[in-house]
């Protein structure tokens, strides 16, 4: 069996394909071995007691010449026996057609002609030669030293595509960070977080917990809530993946706490160790074909070049450094000790998202499933998108920066793409003022004709939880001391 002919991607699972990478190996070595020793049987049942001491010689220098020889010399070797073997066994058999020499021969020419679609260690994973120049991409997740052709690469995600869309699926790529779950230094824990501490759950059983102190890695971590029912019924619809800017370890230890049985992702967990851009993430690592993969991150710089795979999610800032981090200047849920809704909440509303998109690609008429693209279904969610705040005319009022063009600002952009229609200027059509000061002229003015004063923050909630929110949670509030 060799790689590019029966390489097990119909599993859709990248540990049994490392698995089956690891027999291979060791299948083919213990071949070679065998291959080897019976033949020195045969070699010496054949020459012992009658060899000529010229002969004897000859062999001998032979034998020194075999143990210097490298492994390239050695594979070469191979080859070169397994064509006299063929050859002598054809005349045996009386055979002197040449179409039956060539038939018979071409198995092993193909070695000598063999593409190397993929190594180890610098050893292709075909023929066994080794090449100091290996090309294509590293799939060191799957299984360390793992290197594979561009062409290896392309037939693989082809053949898997097919056998994951038979069984009406796609492929999901998850965030870790500020998307599934929020971690913190344990020295950088504020007095006022220090409670956190005596509520970390047992590490015994992680499936029945959502805070845990990482002692061993200096660090506490809280899943997001609803994240195991999320991940369990994406798993009906998606083969998916971690993809983290974190570093292996790191992540490896958060796809324990979210997967303790291994069932979602098993060896799908790819760290930024793994990536082929600095700074970047990107799909040449995931052995999943573009048009069928989704991507759920809350950071959209991070994929500049699949935008269009990206369903952006609202950054979950559990703990008061993750507000820091962001420039934030409010407290964060531990310090209010409260957090996200489960049944209302950010991943409770990607998941109906979700569902919507996988029910539009395999559902809706059209192409069957191999001729559509995930990314055209995504752009069609744009029209609903135009629903969520389709009556709604905004105005801003000091939220953008002096002399800042307001409509390059993003909150302006998210208002349009929810429907809304923004101007610079109040008029009696507007229905929302946005602001984060009561006190400005447009917010007064908003107060006076009755019209809804909201903080920007009941756009972004419209945007991340796909619907139109109640005006009332987003009040804009008088400064301190006032």
């Amino acid at each position: 069996m060799s790689l590019v002919t029966d390489s097990p991607v119909n599993s859709s699972s990248s540990d049994d394909f490392a698995a089956f990478l690891d027999a291979e190996l060791e299948a083919n070595s213990a071949e070679s071995s065998l291959n080897e020793e019976a033949e020195d049987d045969n070699y010496k049942d054949e020459e012992a007691g009658d060899a000529e001491p010229e002969d004897e010689e000859a062999r001998d220098e032979e034998a020194e010449n075999e143990e210097a020889v490298g492994d390239n010399d050695l594979n070469g070797k191979r080859i070169k026996r397994y064509k006299v073997e063929k050859l002598e066994s054809i005349h045996e058999q009386g055979s002197t057609s040449y179409a039956t020499l060539e038939q018979q021969t071409e198995e092993s020419t193909k070695l000598d002609r063999c593409t190397h679609p993929g190594f180890f260690e610098e050893m292709c994973i075909y023929c066994g030669q080794r090449s100091d120049e290996a090309s294509g991409v590293t799939f060191g997740y799957i299984h360390k030293g793992l290197r594979l052709g561009n062409d290896e690469i392309v037939r693989l995600r082809n053949a898997d595509v097919k056998n994951l869309l038979r069984h009406r699926r796609l492929y999901l790529v998850l965030d870790l960070d500020h998307t599934l779950l929020n971690s913190i230094l344990l020295a950088h824990l504020t007095p006022d977080e220090d409670y956190l501490k005596s509520q970390a759950d047992s590490l015994q059983d992680v499936s029945k917990g959502s805070l845990f102190m990482l002692t061993f890695m200096h660090m506490m971590t809280k899943l997001r809530p609803f994240v195991r029912t999320f991940l369990k019924e994406a798993s009906q619809m998606f083969e998916m993946y971690i993809y983290t800017m974190g570093d292996r370890p790191y992540a490896l230890e958060m796809a324990k706490l979210l997967d303790p049985t291994g069932e979602y992702f098993s060896a799908k967990v790819i760290s930024r160790d793994d990536g082929t851009q600095r700074h970047q993430k990107g799909l040449d690592v995931v052995l999943g074909q573009e048009s069928a993969v989704l991507i759920l991150d809350d950071t959209e710089n991070a994929w500049v070049k699949h935008k269009d795979n990206l369903i952006l999610m609202e950054r979950y800032h559990f703990f008061a450094s993750s507000c820091y981090q962001f420039g934030y200047n409010c407290k964060s849920l531990s310090q209010l000790k409260s957090d996200e809704s489960e049944p209302d909440g950010a991943l409770a509303a990607v998941l109906k998202v979700l569902k919507r998109v996988h029910n539009i690609f395999f559902d809706e008429p059209g192409d069957d499933a191999a001729g559509k693209d995930v990314r055209q279904v995504r752009m069609a969610l744009k029209t609903v998108r135009k629903q969520i705040l389709k009556d709604c005319k905004i105005v801003f009022s000091r939220v953008f920066p002096t002399k800042f063009p307001a409509e390059s600002h993003h909150l302006w952009k998210m208002a349009e793409q929810l429907g809304a229609k923004c101007l610079t200027e109040h008029d009696s059509s507007v229905t929302h003022v946005v602001s984060t000061d009561v006190g400005t002229e447009k917010s007064r003015w908003a107060v006076k004709e009755n019209k809804f004063l909201v903080h920007p923050q009941w756009i972004e909630a419209a945007n991340f939880l796909w619907q139109k929110q109640p005006e009332e949670n987003f009040p804009v509030k008088l400064p301190k001391g006032e």
